[in-house]
């Protein structure tokens, strides 16, 4: 009975130290950003420097490296995606790199599973970009990554650790896509306007077609402040400052009685201030 006791005491020893919750000496992060018409996400392990030597050292150049810590770096896309001239279809993929001291090859991988380089198979590469490396002013402790330079169709995913940064960057090719959409919504019953309007003008380039969509926009909507100012950015960027003063001023009329400052500060600062 003696005994019995004695194991039981120490198994519910050995269980009560089992249980003791730490912090992962490497944190995972998953970071997710809305991209053209879907979203990026990226989930990997953080190591921190504590005072070692990173690359060259802990992370060998010219070998495979997982970019990151504990288990395999991974990049999803909802939708497809461009990388170094190659359409990535949309779904999980490894993020590898090879560390250089001049540039990092960063390899996208079909393979969900590398976490050390003796498991990495050139043959699952989807596509290889070679990004060169730029010096830090100000040391990163602890391996970061971030989406940077988010445009329409355009990104990067920024890689910093140590003395070092690195970007890999994504893009997308949605134009045609959008313009579709637009086209079939201006002819429903319910045309948007200021979308489509937007669109023609951020994205096409075709200043006079946005204004004719603008224009009937406002025609719908006599107290759409938001239209208006639109309208004035447009034929600011047309070269017809009496018509944008006239829309601004227009803005700034129906903003003010809606109460909203922010549009009666654009309106002064983006339009009268710089005709």
């Amino acid at each position: 009975m003696k005994r019995l006791l004695m194991l039981a005491a120490t198994f519910a020893a050995v269980t009560s130290f089992g249980q003791v919750n730490m912090p992962q000496p490497s944190p995972t992060q998953t970071i997710k950003q809305n991209f053209g018409l879907g979203t990026v996400e990226v989930n990997y392990s953080r190591p921190g420097v504590k005072g070692r030597k990173i690359f060259g050292d802990v992370v060998p150049f010219d070998k495979v490296w997982r970019t990151g810590a504990n288990g395999a770096t991974i990049i999803n896309f909802s939708d497809d995606v461009i990388i170094g001239g190659t359409t990535v279809k949309a779904g999980k993929y490894g993020l590898l790199s090879i560390p250089g001291k001049k540039d990092f090859t960063i390899i996208i991988t079909k393979d969900l599973t590398v976490n050390q380089p003796a498991l990495y198979k050139q043959e699952n590469d989807v596509v290889r970009v070679t990004a060169p490396v730029s010096k830090l002013s100000d040391p990163v402790e602890t391996l970061s990554m971030q989406f940077t330079n988010v445009k329409n169709e355009s990104c990067e995913l920024q890689i910093t650790w140590d003395k070092l940064a690195v970007s890999l960057p994504i893009a997308v090719d949605i134009k045609d896509r959008i313009k579709a959409d637009v086209e079939k919504n201006l002819a429903s019953d319910k045309p948007n306007y200021q979308t489509a309007a937007t669109f023609y003008f951020e994205w096409v380039k075709d200043n006079n077609k946005a204004l004719s969509l603008v224009t009937k926009g406002v025609e719908q909507q006599k107290d759409a402040f938001w239209l208006y100012l639109l309208k004035a950015r447009i034929e600011k960027e047309l070269g017809d400052k009496v018509s944008a003063k006239a829309s601004a001023e227009k803005c700034i009329e129906y903003a003010t009685a809606a109460k909203n400052s922010d549009y009666v500060r654009m309106a002064q600062e983006d339009i009268i201030k710089k005709l």
